[in-house]
């Protein structure tokens, strides 16, 4: 009954190293690693082509912005001659009111070329 057992003691990659206690006595934190400040940085034309994405993706956010814009501005021009359409004719419909109609006709043919003259 003398059965060999085999006990294998655990890489050392399982263990972690003990090291005894801290100088300063904080033993909560983390050991530190070595710095290595270029540890981050990218190469000059892995920046260059984020840099080219970026100005890309920024002049295609404003070309659309522009668009917005100008279809808003579009809006509001209509907008602003329909209204002064509308206060002409009623104007113009006041006028008739209390002046005869052919007379309102011609003031309104005066007025359209007094404001070609002025354009």
């Amino acid at each position: 009954m003398s059965e060999a057992v085999e006990i294998q003691a655990p890489t050392t990659s399982a263990v972690s190293t003990v090291k005894g206690m801290r100088v300063n006595g904080k033993q909560w934190h983390d050991n530190k690693k070595a710095f290595r400040p270029r540890t981050n940085q990218t190469s000059w034309d892995k920046r260059t082509a984020e840099r080219k994405v970026l100005a890309a993706t920024k002049a295609k956010e404003k070309e659309l912005k522009e668009e917005k814009e100008a279809a808003k501005q579009q809006r509001t021009d209509a907008l602003r001659a329909k209204r002064a359409a509308k206060e002409e004719r009623e104007r113009f419909a006041k006028m008739e009111e209390k002046m005869h109609k052919r007379r309102v006709e011609r003031l309104k043919r005066r007025e359209k070329r007094n404001k070609m003259l002025k354009s």
